[in-house]
């Protein structure tokens, strides 16, 4: 069983060994630190997972630091989730590769031009 805890709403200025030293501080402990960042800009993407050792140590993370105000705003700490498996994409999530393709040339009421495409055509 996975005791991560997911720490967020962070300023982007965050690092792991800030969140280390908060952690010392309030004598907690943490097995690992992750900052996720942008891996093209490597800015911070505003929050960060903390792998506690055991269900205690990660409770107790979450509670002093769920709602903490920084900076002007509250982090957010609860249990981590599992990540979503990757599978096939769904036709929602397809884009334009979802989209059926109409014929060239021909509108919405098979060839019927619409008042623009009329106006337009006098026009040229």
């Amino acid at each position: 069983m996975s005791f991560t805890v997911f720490l967020g709403n962070l300023p982007t200025w965050v690092t792991a060994d800030d969140i280390q030293s908060w952690l010392a501080s309030e004598s907690m402990v943490a097995d690992a630190i992750k900052v996720i960042r942008n891996p093209e800009t490597q800015e911070s993407k505003g929050f960060a997972f903390i792998d506690a050792p055991n269900q205690e140590e990660m409770q107790a993370i979450i509670l002093r630091f769920d709602r903490a105000p920084l900076e002007g705003r509250l982090l957010r700490a609860n249990q981590a989730q599992p990540p979503k498996p990757r599978g096939p994409a769904q036709p929602a999530d397809r884009g334009f590769q979802g989209l059926k393709r109409r014929k060239r040339g021909k509108g919405p009421s098979d060839g019927a031009k619409s008042a623009f495409a009329t106006e337009l055509a006098k026009v040229l």
